[in-house]
């Protein structure tokens, strides 16, 4: 019992360890954009079936710990899905057939079809005896791949992303439910017990209803957010006993737990707040660090690829499964073009080629019902890995990035109220603004000679590109009227793609949820005073920086482009003068910077300091090729 005990032990040991380097060996070789789960498979290989036989793949307690990463992998999978999304803008004057929503339906429908006929032509030649089974698997699409390649480009919210991410996340969602009809249907055969299904959505639904109701009342809310960072961690374990639940009632009911397990993830990600992160980088945290990297070895260990390699027909199969993934998603991505380029419609199919979590798991649940092979399920898997890999390196080659990240400076503040006049005065000595108003104006009435003038509406597109939005980098929108700014903000944010959206609701009856998830910044009067006199209380000496600005005392915002000071610690870094780093924001991390703080390229600084000092500062952090 003991030395099984052992074997156990040093079996998690070695896969822990590995799970812990892959990261920084992927870091390393980061110029060639292999994702961390692609290098999980690759030491699972090595460790496992095909390698070393270093692992003992039949114990049941390494067995059940991929099976759970499996399960948590589909429920962060969930989560990650913001139906929002899938809300068509409100822009009129986009035709009907080039909304997001609309392509992305049109093109899932091209992608089925494709898949199917797919499918059908790899059953005839004997490759599979689930034709569907099979069509799902060459359809699927790795929302977990799409969404960081859009956030890294600054893509999310323009048009073009929108269109990608909605299509990523359509692919997703309805191949997981397709799958989970067609794996009921081989099982059970056509009988009533496919109705199942329904009683599972009905969990769901009653779910959400409970926990909308629990979340409304002010006592219970209460009583979550001071429990919520305790000991207790009270909406981890909530989510985690959401999930079980769901995965256990369809595994009762006789459906693939993966889809009670990804049902659970939107719950939660539907009833938590998008806007707060924290329980999402908690669970992240569980899955990313321990479950998941387990299950993706264990891919890697009982991969076999001796069984692909043992006759020339399994040999030809892999390259034939790999041109129809990428000829499907390319095909489909041929109802982008009305409202595209060709260069942006075949980067679109290029990105919506790569394959991962989804396809892995429906291969997986093919090979254990006994409609593919040991052979055809390796193959599967090299797709995936090929796929997740090259899909990124075309998607750049065919939108290059300096088609992308062209350098933008400059606000442009749509309004003609007073408290326009005294914001654009006061960015006016920092950066050049733009005001532009629907009102009858004259540049002779602007308190700043630097600012600009542009009368005209702001829904129009025209209008905004004579104001300069092709080259600022915020966007302000202060109007009255709250469906005004949301419909200008959606078009800037579409159209032009600025760095930074901000606009406020005058009332506080209302809230622009819409707006708030494509990430645009809502000020709500009331809370902007109660932060401000927090502020006051709490931290004086940084609110008199920033309120007292006759102290002389600046902040400024600053991205990190000089080579020099990458991977530098923040005490090597010399400022002139009074200049401070108080805080630094990474991707989407918010640092609070020290001395042995590591600097990277592409960091957003603050700055405080001297107005004398501080320009100084910025040029030296901004300076390119150094």
């Amino acid at each position: 019992m003991e030395a099984g005990n052992n074997e156990v032990l040093f079996s998690l040991l070695l896969i822990t360890s590995l799970a812990a380097i892959v990261p920084l060996l992927a870091r390393r070789l980061q110029r060639f954009r292999i994702p961390i789960v692609v290098g999980e498979i690759i030491v699972g290989i090595l460790i496992g079936k095909s390698g070393f036989h270093l692992v003992a793949t039949e114990s049941e307690i390494i067995q059940f710990l991929a099976w759970f990463g499996f399960i948590f992998l589909m429920f962060l999978s969930g989560l990650e899905l913001d139906f929002g999304a899938l809300m068509p803008s409100s822009n009129e004057e986009m035709p009907f057939w080039k909304r997001p929503l609309v392509m992305a339906v049109i093109s899932f429908v091209i992608t089925l079809t494709l898949g199917m006929t797919m499918g059908f032509e790899l059953k005839v030649q004997g490759v599979t005896e689930a034709a569907i089974l099979m069509g799902l698997v060459l359809s699927t699409t790795s929302l977990g791949v799409v969404m960081p390649i859009l956030k890294e480009k600054r893509m999310v919210t323009s048009s073009y992303g929108q269109t990608i991410l909605v299509a990523a996340l359509l692919a997703d969602f309805l191949t997981l439910f397709l799958l989970s009809i067609d794996v009921a249907f081989l099982v059970k055969g056509l009988t009533l017990d496919l109705l199942l299904i329904l009683v599972l959505l009905l969990a769901v639904a009653a779910f959400l209803r409970i926990g909308r109701s629990l979340l409304s009342n002010p006592k219970l809310s209460q009583v979550l957010e001071e429990v919520a960072e305790t000991t207790a961690q009270i909406r981890v374990r909530g989510s985690f006993a959401l999930m079980v639940a769901l995965a256990a009632l369809a595994s009762v009911l006789g459906i693939e737990v993966i889809l009670g397990a990804f049902l659970a993830g939107a719950t939660v990600s539907i009833l938590s707040d998008r806007n707060n992160p924290v329980l999402r980088e908690k669970l992240d945290a569980m899955g990313f660090g321990f479950f998941i990297p387990i299950f993706f070895i264990m891919v890697g260990v009982n991969l076999d690829l001796k069984a692909l390699l043992s006759s020339p027909g399994n040999l030809i199969l892999l390259p034939e499964l790999l041109a129809a993934a990428f000829l499907i998603k390319f095909n489909a991505a041929l109802v982008f073009k009305p409202a595209f380029n060709w260069r942006e419609t075949f980067a679109a199919g290029a990105l919506l080629s790569a394959r991962l979590s989804l396809i892995i798991a429906a291969s997986a649940i093919a090979l254990d019902l006994g409609v593919i092979s040991d052979a055809v399920n390796t193959a599967i898997i090299l797709v995936a890995i090929i796929t997740v890999t090259i899909s990124p390196i075309l998607f750049d080659f065919l939108l290059p990035q300096q088609e992308i990240q062209t350098r933008r400076r400059g606000a442009i503040i749509v309004s003609s109220r007073e408290l326009a006049l005294v914001l654009a005065n006061n960015l006016a000595k920092v950066i050049p603004v733009t005001i532009v108003t629907r009102l009858p104006f004259r540049q002779a009435d602007l308190p700043d000679p630097n600012i600009r003038l542009v009368q005209g509406d702001a829904r129009n597109p025209e209008t905004l590109r004579q104001a300069g939005a092709e080259e600022a980098a915020h966007f302000v929108c202060l109007s009255a009227e709250p469906d005004f700014n949301e419909q200008v903000c959606k078009m800037a944010l579409q159209e032009f793609d600025f760095e930074n959206v901000v606009t406020w609701q005058p009332d506080e009856q209302r809230r622009l949820d819409s707006l708030e998830r494509m990430g645009v910044k809502v000020i709500y009067p009331g809370m902007a005073t109660l932060i401000a006199l927090e502020g006051s209380v709490l931290f004086p000496e940084s609110f008199d920086v920033i309120a007292h600005q006759e102290e002389d005392m600046e902040m400024r915002q600053v991205r990190l482009r000089n080579r020099r000071y990458h991977q530098r610690a923040l005490k090597e870094v010399r400022l002139p003068g009074d200049v401070l780093v108080v805080r630094v924001r990474r991707g989407e991390e918010r640092l609070v910077p020290h001395g042995g703080t590591e600097l990277r390229l592409g960091d957003v600084l603050l700055l405080v300091g001297s107005t004398t000092f501080i320009e100084d500062a910025v040029r030296i952090l901004e300076e390119e090729g150094v």
